[in-house]
């Protein structure tokens, strides 16, 4: 008998797992992608800021990828770098910087990950149901104003949540 409700109790929670994986791919649909592009797009041109957004999958594979006209070159590079950090360390990427520095806990992880991290603002996880399913990243502005378009964009790609749901 326990190994019959061990077993459902596993089945359960595979199913569980598995609601959560086709829900949270629900959000990564063209129609929420460029939602969440265009709200992002209209924050940075509110703070008359152009950058470029990264949306990434839990993979880290870009999912949508956009460059606003006169966003500097070098964002081409950072918001995907942005987006994959905070999707590796699962932390926004403005919290790793202190930790990154001379004498703190991860001091020159930077290096060790030959350049694929970067540790200033603009790059967030996305969490559904307590889970990772993928990042952000924005660059173009200040750090500040990356971290202001990022978060807004991470708010507008979860609002698609009410349409994810079986």
């Amino acid at each position: 008998m326990r190994k019959r409700v061990s077993l459902l109790n596993n089945i359960d929670k595979l199913v569980e797992k598995a609601l959560i994986t086709i829900q949270s791919e629900a959000l990564f649909s063209k129609e929420n992608l460029q939602k969440t592009i265009d709200v992002a797009e209209s924050k940075a041109r509110e703070i008359e800021v152009p950058v470029t957004i990264c949306i990434s999958d839990l993979s880290g594979n870009p999912r949508m990828f956009y460059r606003m006209e006169d966003a500097k070159l070098v964002s081409l590079t950072l918001a995907p770098k942005k987006a994959l950090s905070a999707l590796l360390m699962q932390a926004e990427t403005k919290d790793l910087n202190k930790e990154t520095q001379p004498n703190g806990e991860l001091y020159q992880i930077e290096t060790m990950m030959d350049g694929k991290l970067v540790t200033f603002a603009g790059g967030i996880p996305i969490f559904y149901q307590e889970k990772i399913i993928g990042a952000i990243g924005v660059s173009g502005g200040k750090v500040s104003e990356d971290q202001e378009i990022c978060e807004t964009a991470v708010r507008t790609f979860l609002k698609g949540e009410s349409s994810c749901q079986l």
